[in-house]
């Protein structure tokens, strides 16, 4: 009989297995499983396992990242880059090795040449991965390793080129609601009248397109959709147009994402105050 991790190690590989070459469920369900895997040893038992599998291999090299994210550095960065560069030569097509990778540079706040390097491999094989450009778009912030200006020259050359229903599509309304947020966390007057972002001209258009195109039925089909909604309705709240959102809030359904309710409290409960609103 096969013992509980090695079902456990069945399970993971057949759901990341499952998508084929769909790089964006793919990269969705590598994210939310190597989530779970951070709290137990399912990472480091798969690629014993399975030394040469690119999925084992990256998938230990995912769960390292989110630990390091965690905590707030890595205990070996190396080793798990070297876990990405073995995988991205078991498996050349896919951009999944360059994803983590380029999330461990993040964690450990490498020159951005070599982090525009990594995101030069992974645009050659997924152009709107929307892992990818989360984690630019946090390097790029202040926050981080940029400036506000970096951060927003990233945003407005993907603006320029996203398709409507791309699964990048929502990296402009996650570099405002992370505006927002940079703006309540620095209290004062500024904090108190955060609210005032919403109404700038550049705000504005960017709630009344995704209102146009998001709530659509059918139209956002990309693995994280549900999250990209999630943002929608949170900003409209933020922008004081919550009754614009009751569309938005159907869609939705009962699938509350932490991010980004957790920045005002506990997530579902701010999703349901929000959602009776509207």
């Amino acid at each position: 009989m096969p013992g509980q991790d090695a079902i456990q190690i069945d399970q993971v590989e057949r759901i990341l297995q499952e998508p084929g070459s769909d790089w964006d469920r793919r990269t969705h369900r590598f994210a939310v499983l190597a989530e779970v895997a951070s709290r137990s040893g399912i990472g480091r038992s798969w690629r014993i396992r399975r030394p040469q599998c690119a999925d084992a291999l990256v998938f230990e090299a995912w769960v390292e990242m989110v630990r390091g994210r965690q905590a707030g550095k890595m205990e070996d960065a190396r080793a798990a880059g070297e876990l990405c560069y073995r995988a991205a030569e078991a498996a050349p097509a896919d951009p999944i090795p360059w994803v983590v990778l380029l999330g461990i540079l993040r964690v450990m706040r490498a020159d951005s040449r070599d982090l525009f390097a990594v995101w030069g491999e992974i645009t050659s094989r997924d152009p709107w991965n929307r892992e990818a450009h989360l984690q630019m778009l946090r390097y790029l912030s202040p926050e981080e390793c940029g400036s506000r200006s970096s951060q927003m020259d990233f945003v407005e050359t993907v603006r320029a080129s996203v398709p409507s229903a791309a699964p990048a599509v929502g990296v402009e309304l996650a570099a405002l609601v992370d505006e927002h947020s940079r703006t309540s966390a620095q209290g004062g007057v500024e904090a108190l009248l955060v609210r005032r972002q919403w109404a700038n001209h550049r705000a504005v258009r960017i709630l009344d397109g995704a209102l146009r195109d998001w709530p659509r039925p059918g139209h956002l089909r990309h693995a994280a959709a549900l999250a990209d909604l999630n943002l929608l309705a949170y900003a409209l709240a933020q922008a004081g147009r919550v009754r614009e959102s009751a569309d938005t809030f159907a869609l939705i359904g009962d699938t509350v994402t932490a991010w980004p309710w957790t920045l005002d409290g506990e997530p579902v409960e701010e999703f349901r105050y929000w959602q009776s609103k509207a």
